[in-house]
């Protein structure tokens, strides 16, 4: 009796819009695996022709993922190696692949990244805004009242913020910003390795009357850099801890509007973001 040894799943970055960004070990992956696991298989089915690679292709979406372990796994099972690819860049970023990811290694199954294209960082390294520390937000919610909450909830983070739009929701999210954070600096990153990629930077206002001036900057896939929250001033002697003047504001009966007020005079920053801070504290309790 012949004994094999399971197949591997190759999780594969591939180009954003530049083919020239596919890597090569990422293109012999390809070549040489048995099946590939792709979120559009028609999309991905004219790199594959570029690549001249002909190879049995599985749909793996948001829908029919978790339907999708138990076939992949038995072909790994059978000794196949697999390539998971998506539509663009990395998967699992903002893409499908994690429910996969996740089952496979919880089964003892062999996962190997092959870093490549990724919008975030793409954008992040040409944007100019600090990139030490940053948050993810994937994409905001559709809904406007959803979309406000998840801002009100990043207004007093430090760290530059980041998320991807759609070009259909690109100036309600403008509009979003303008209300929220008028003041910071923004800056929309658009279908970047492409021939017509473009960085636009300016308040959430300026970019507005720049996209209502050229229709054209409204299309494309966006990634969305907000600078962070100016740091909360420190004074020579010791600093009040934020969180503890905000909750004995609170404790005390000053109402939010006031405590605000009275924030931003002892620690610097904006009356809107400490007001969004405490608006949080007081729906805790």
């Amino acid at each position: 009796m012949t004994h094999h040894n399971p197949g591997t799943l190759y999780v594969v970055a591939t180009p954003i819009g530049n083919l020239e960004d596919l890597t090569p070990r990422a293109a012999r992956v390809l070549a040489e695996v048995s099946r590939i696991a792709a979120e559009d298989t028609r999309h991905s089915g004219r790199l594959l022709g570029h690549l001249g690679v002909n190879k049995p292709m599985i749909s793996l979406h948001d829908h029919n993922e978790a339907r999708r372990v138990d076939i992949l796994d038995a072909y790994l099972e059978a000794g196949e190696d697999i390539a998971l690819i998506s539509d663009a860049g990395t998967p699992l970023i903002s893409d499908p692949g994690f429910v996969l990811v996740r089952e496979l290694r919880a089964r003892g199954r062999k996962v190997v990244p092959l870093p490549g294209p990724c919008a975030l960082i793409t954008a992040l390294s040409g944007a100019g805004l600090p990139t030490d520390r940053f948050t993810f937000g994937g994409f905001l919610p559709a809904k406007p009242g959803a979309r406000r909450q998840v801002l009100e909830q990043w207004l007093a983070r430090e760290e530059t913020l980041v998320f991807y739009e759609s070009p259909h929701r690109i100036v309600h999210t403008l509009e979003a910003l303008r209300e929220q954070m008028p003041e910071r600096t923004v800056v929309l990153a658009r279908e970047l390795t492409k021939t017509f990629e473009t960085f636009l930077q300016g308040s959430a206002d300026e970019l507005l009357d720049l996209l209502a001036g050229d229709p054209n900057q409204a299309r494309g896939e966006f990634v969305v850099i907000v600078a962070g929250a100016p740091k909360v001033a420190q004074g020579d002697h010791q600093a009040v801890h934020a969180d503890e003047l905000l909750k004995t504001l609170l404790a005390e009966g000053v109402g939010v509007k006031q405590g605000a007020a009275i924030a931003a005079r002892m620690l610097g920053g904006r009356k809107q973001e400490w007001y969004a801070r405490l608006q949080a504290m007081k729906g805790e309790h």
